[in-house]
């Protein structure tokens, strides 16, 4: 006897997505099956959901943010079991045998997959990934706070923790949304000081509450050169989704600073070389996190009060998180409930 589960789908190019029912398999070998609980929505879904790639196969079910329970392993999985609570990521699995994956940088694998993109994503009540994929979520850490991890989450603790700055320096957080309000929250209990920039004056006593020690209008001046008055910052995160600040921003460092881009848009960044040389700058940009250091976060929010600012919606809502999350109107996270509750 075969059981159903609810399932969000595209069936053309920027098509609606809708509800439907879809059948539960056994996952093959090597793969469980997770009975979903809460599944983030995220900027990068927009385009899943469009569903204009060349190669697309309908149906669509978008979703890389993902937390739940398993409820089926296949065959060669060893080391998870029924029941276990489980995260899954942009990271998706990987092949496993390459130099990338060799040395522990799974997400730069060639062949590395994506839920939503290489197979049916978390907009569902039920999804089978490669057991490569999960990550175990810890006590104490509630399902809705630990679907965000899987991206936003990890991606954020990543680009701050991995960046090298000296203890009790200045880390500055551009853009105050969905990965900004945890950058603020992953930087102060990292112990730097921290600095939320954002536009207007409304998020200022919020971003206080989450640990920034100072705050920067962006409507009021420019961001670079308060930050430039602040004495320059050691490491700039880049949370918003266009790169035409970048430029300014950059001045805003200190000599040897660093600015990492998390949020990107499809513009190109264009910066004085000299400037980069003569102050010893350096830009690059920063991809998620594998499933360890996705457990790494979480273990890190527990232990810290780390959490995601979250808006429920029940599963079958998803289209209208989707038309929400484009007209810029969700301030931080939108977590999807398959239980279908409010």
């Amino acid at each position: 006897m075969s059981d159903s589960a609810m399932t969000v789908v595209v069936t053309e190019p920027r098509g609606p997505l809708h509800p439907e029912a879809a059948e539960t398999v056994p996952p093959p070998a090597g793969w469980v099956r997770v009975s979903v609980v809460a599944s983030g929505v995220c900027n990068a879904d927009i385009g899943t959901a469009a569903a204009t790639g060349e190669d697309t196969a309908f149906p669509v079910t978008p979703g890389h943010e993902v937390a739940g329970v398993i409820a089926e392993t296949g065959d060669t999985v060893e080391g998870w079991a029924a029941g276990d609570r489980v995260a899954v990521g942009w990271f998706g699995g990987s092949c496993g045998h390459c130099a990338y994956c060799r040395t522990g940088d799974v997400v730069h694998c060639a062949e590395r997959r994506i839920p939503g993109l290489s197979y049916p994503g978390g907009w569902a009540q039920s999804i089978t990934v490669p057991a490569d994929a999960l990550a175990r979520i810890p006590d104490g850490l509630d399902l809705f706070d630990a679907a965000p991890f899987g991206c936003a989450g990890v991606t954020t603790f990543n680009a701050i923790r991995k960046a090298g700055i000296r203890a009790g320096g200045r880390v500055a957080v551009f853009g105050i949304g969905g990965l900004g309000h945890l950058a603020v929250q992953f930087a102060a209990k990292l112990g730097y000081e921290t600095v939320a920039v954002a536009r207007g004056g409304d998020r200022e006593h919020l971003v206080r509450e989450l640990g920034a020690h100072h705050y920067v209008d962006s409507d009021a001046r420019a961001p670079g050169a308060a930050l430039k008055e602040l004495g320059g910052a050691d490491l700039i995160v880049c949370t918003a989704s266009s790169t035409a600040p970048v430029d300014e921003l950059l001045t805003g460092l200190r000599a040897h600073g660093q600015l990492i881009l998390v949020g990107v848009d499809a513009g190109s960044v264009t910066v004085p070389a000299a400037r980069l040389v003569m102050n010893g700058h350096t830009l690059t940009g920063h991809l998620t996190g594998s499933p360890r250091e996705t457990e790494e976060a979480m273990a890190f929010a527990v232990v810290t009060g780390v959490r995601p600012m979250i808006e429920r919606m029940p599963l079958e809502k998803a289209d209208d998180a989707v038309t929400r999350l484009r007209s810029g109107a969700p301030r931080f996270r939108i977590v999807l409930d398959t239980s279908g509750g409010e």
